[in-house]
């Protein structure tokens, strides 16, 4: 089996510190206005490239930048300084979907990913585009079959690229999808003048609609309200599968998504691909796995989607998160005594009890997961701390100052999920 690379979302220094501490094998982000997710996460600016090339290369793993929105003729002059600072600072690849940026990163001799927008379906579009990238990330609407064809004559043909090694294949394998085919959408910036191609959707399919027919009047009953709003994409039932196909990179969709989630999707995937290479993948630890996955943000879970030769006809049925857990901010650390592993936390939001089990999350402290088996209160053991209390628990695991501190609950479903399959009937 060849190694295959996992490649995390990373909107946040804590979604690094995250993805790293799960094993992920690369990262990618985005700075500035120039990326798919400049609405929608909190982003890096052009001073932070340096930093993160820092961080990723003293854990060895690779870093991709995120170019990939349409560019016009007043992006060009920010287009290139954002390609001089990534090559600058020692990014491993730029991933872009405009032929300006691919140009252009291409001319300064940096490494170009061609992003899943370019809507790259057949060979003859790998080969053109293999002549400017060394990666690409083939349209999400593809079949197993279809992207294990590719892969094949890829080898067959010995196609390279632009570096002069074998072209290497990219798909996603979990996450958020667009209903739109790979991504390009048009419906933010015709409702709303923002544009999902700038990075600034707003998100109007996955909101509540009610749909009549202008000729008679007649009201169409929207048995699931959330009719655009398709469900994420899950592989992890047939990873063993994606194996085989031959594709090189398996990407996870989330970069405006939180550091537990990086940490917990990221971990999962590696765990599932260990266990295809030992022989141990079981349908017990799919299982399992799904659970896991299910506990962190998701809108339900298309399994297969596409890649099983299935029609996007499973919509998430509520609004936002579908996690059957959810975490409540409860204070922020103050101190961690190093020595002794002892961490103070001040209660600033809402009191915490032994038994609970935290989140704490910061920049540099990524995440950690904690179950409170002891606490204490002016140097005597509690079992429940109210709101304001200054209070200790020891921590294995290094944290830090200002660091947030989460509890972790089971969700209460607020709305009845209803099916989203076959949505529309006549009132």
């Amino acid at each position: 089996m060849e190694k295959i690379e996992i490649m995390a979302p990373v909107g946040s220094y804590e979604s690094l510190e995250a993805a790293i501490k799960a094993g992920a094998d690369s990262i990618y982000f985005g700075v500035q206005q120039l990326n798919m997710r400049a609405k929608s996460s909190d982003n890096f600016n052009i001073g932070d490239l340096i930093k993160i090339v820092l961080i990723c290369k003293k854990h060895n793993i690779k870093s991709y930048l995120a170019l990939n929105t349409i560019v016009y003729d007043h992006d060009l002059l920010l287009m290139r300084n954002i390609c001089d600072a990534a090559k600058l600072a020692g990014i491993t690849a730029v991933i872009c979907s405009d032929m300006a940026a691919i140009s252009y990163a291409r001319s300064i001799n940096l490494e170009v990913h061609a992003s899943t927008q370019l809507n790259v379906s057949n060979l003859e579009a790998v080969k053109f585009f293999s002549r400017y990238c060394d990666v690409i990330v083939l349209a999400r609407e593809l079949t197993l079959k279809q992207i294990e064809d590719i892969c094949k004559k890829i080898k067959k043909e010995k196609i390279k690229g632009a570096s002069g090694k074998l072209l290497k294949i990219e798909i996603f394998v979990h996450g958020a999808l667009c209903v739109a085919i790979s991504g390009k959408c048009y419906m933010s910036l015709a409702t709303q003048n923002s544009s999902a191609n700038r990075g600034a959707c707003l998100q109007p399919c996955r909101r509540k609609y009610k749909v009549t027919d202008e000729e008679t009047g007649d009201e169409l009953i929207v048995d699931n309200q959330y009719i655009m709003s398709p469900k994420d994409l899950c592989t992890i039932s047939f990873l063993d599968k994606l194996v085989k196909s031959g594709v090189s990179v398996f990407k996870i969709e989330g970069r405006g998504r939180s550091a537990d989630y990086v940490y917990t999707v990221v971990s999962v995937y590696r765990q599932a691909l260990k266990a295809v290479k030992n022989k141990s993948y079981t349908k017990e630890k799919i299982r399992a796995w799904i659970k896991s996955l299910s506990e962190v943000y998701n809108r339900g879970f298309w399994q297969g989607g596409y890649y099983l030769g299935k029609k996007l006809g499973e919509w998430s049925g509520t609004y936002g998160s579908h996690a059957t857990m959810e975490k409540t901010l409860v204070g922020r650390v103050t101190h961690f005594f190093d020595k002794k592993k002892i961490t103070e936390v001040l209660l600033t939001d809402h009191p915490m009890k032994k038994g609970d089990k935290i989140i704490i999350t910061g920049e540099k402290t990524g995440i950690v997961y904690h179950t409170i088996s002891n606490m204490w209160f002016n140097g005597k053991p509690i079992k429940k701390a109210e709101k304001t209390s200054l209070i200790t628990l020891k921590i294995k695991e290094k944290v830090r100052e200002n660091d947030k501190v989460f509890v972790i609950n089971k969700r209460q479903r607020k709305n009845k999920q209803v099916d989203g399959k076959n949505p529309i009937s006549k009132r």
